[in-house]
């Protein structure tokens, strides 16, 4: 009954996606921009094979050069340049399509390098939008590329830019940290925890660079000081969750309720359990499971914060991250929270003019609700969740979120 069920919403999802996909946003990149809305098309056609999704996937990739070459000048990852030229890798890499990546995307290099190197604010890390996202495209290439020469190119533009991440930290009696904006308007700052824009993905990004040779010197004991920095703050006991949103500079903390990708212990998790295959720290690994087997048992859905079906903090994200880790451990109790939060998102789809049901939430002291397509919020990615779950070979797109 349940795969049936998901069936029948990712055709919906599917119709909706070819018959109204524009996004009113002119982002081009993977997460909010219409490179997302690609990689949902080419994946719906290697679970489908049909002409219609292999075209459109194709004509927006067309359109994403052409705006390049145009001008389009935007570098994040969640919205620009970044995200669009790494979604174009991956596909290349999974013989979605055939480009010869090296000639295609060479020439974005020295713009994303140059950029690495401006704005160097308290928010420049941001994995969505500075430069963890610009660093996360650059392994990637680094990483699939066939030219020598480029492959040295891209080990230096790394190893700059985990420079410049030791340059900017700042030590505590723990480890190491990075200060941010945490409430710009009210000039707040301090340390942000989360997945999203936070020292998680910074974590997340130095295990992946720990785990090529080539960079395990330099990164590996910055990664270490940033893991100790991050455990410092872990609760005995949880409240809602064992770790906050944030620490600011007079050590407040943010408490965190939510389940989500984007704040709160699934995003600390996943990157913990990243982390501890190349530390090879097993009390690294127990707290990584040790906060998903808690986070497993929170059903309540006023509780979790749960309003929406999105990737980001909605039924299906939270849902993905479980149905990965059971895939990764066996653990039962993966599986069951899976179950429950898909079974959960296919009963909110209740907005007769969204999208297949649904809409994102956007929050507010009177809550709102509005249409969106795009994969980090939109039903592109809970279409590209139910695939991950009916079909648990073709899930290397959640690297965009920095979970695979």
């Amino acid at each position: 009954m349940r795969e049936q069920k998901l069936k029948n919403k990712l055709e919906e999802i599917n119709q909706e996606l070819i018959n109204n996909g524009d996004l009113d946003s002119t982002d081009i990149g993977v997460l909010s921009g219409s490179a997302g809305l690609a990689l949902y098309h080419f994946y719906y056609n290697a679970y489908n094979p049909n002409e219609t999704s292999e075209d459109v996937g194709s004509e927006i990739i067309a359109s994403i050069v052409g705006s390049i070459n145009e001008g389009y000048n935007f570098h994040t990852f969640c919205g620009g340049i970044a995200g669009a030229a790494w979604t174009i890798e991956l596909l290349n890499e999974l013989e979605f399509i055939e480009v010869d990546t090296d000639a295609l995307l060479g020439i974005l290099d020295e713009y994303l390098r140059h950029v690495t190197t401006l704005n160097q604010n308290e928010n420049f890390y941001d994995f969505l939008h500075g430069v963890i996202g610009i660093g996360y495209y650059f392994l990637k290439r680094y990483e699939n590329t066939n030219s020598p020469e480029l492959k040295s190119k891209y080990d230096s533009i790394l190893v700059e830019i985990v420079s410049l991440l030791k340059k900017t930290s700042k030590k505590s009696d723990h480890g190491v940290y990075w200060e941010s904006n945490l409430i710009r308007e009210e000039g707040l700052k301090g340390c942000n925890l989360s997945l999203s824009h936070g020292l998680s993905s910074i974590i997340n990004f130095l295990s992946r660079l720990s785990a090529h040779a080539a960079f395990s010197e330099k990164t590996l004991p910055l990664l270490n000081q940033s893991i100790n920095h991050l455990l410092s703050h872990k609760k005995e006991q949880a409240d809602a969750s064992f770790f906050p949103d944030w620490i600011t500079k007079d050590n407040q903390e943010s408490q965190s309720n939510r389940l989500a990708w984007c704040y709160g212990d699934l995003g600390v998790a996943v990157s913990l359990w990243h982390a501890s295959k190349v530390v090879q720290n097993e009390e690294v690994k127990k707290t990584a499971i040790q906060l998903l087997e808690y986070a497993a048992t929170r059903r309540d859905i006023e509780e979790t914060r749960i309003v929406d079906a999105g990737l980001c903090h909605g039924a299906f994200g939270v849902m993905h991250i479980f149905d990965y880790m059971y895939k990764e451990t066996s653990k039962t109790i993966f599986k069951e929270a899976a179950d429950y939060w898909i079974d959960y998102g296919l009963t909110i789809d209740h907005h007769k003019d969204g999208p297949a049901g649904y809409k994102k939430w956007r929050g507010g002291d009177t809550p709102t609700y509005e249409k969106e397509n795009s994969l980090l919020e939109g039903v592109a990615g809970i279409g590209l969740a139910i695939l991950s779950y009916l079909h648990p070979e073709q899930t290397k797109w959640n690297q965009c979120l920095m979970i695979g």
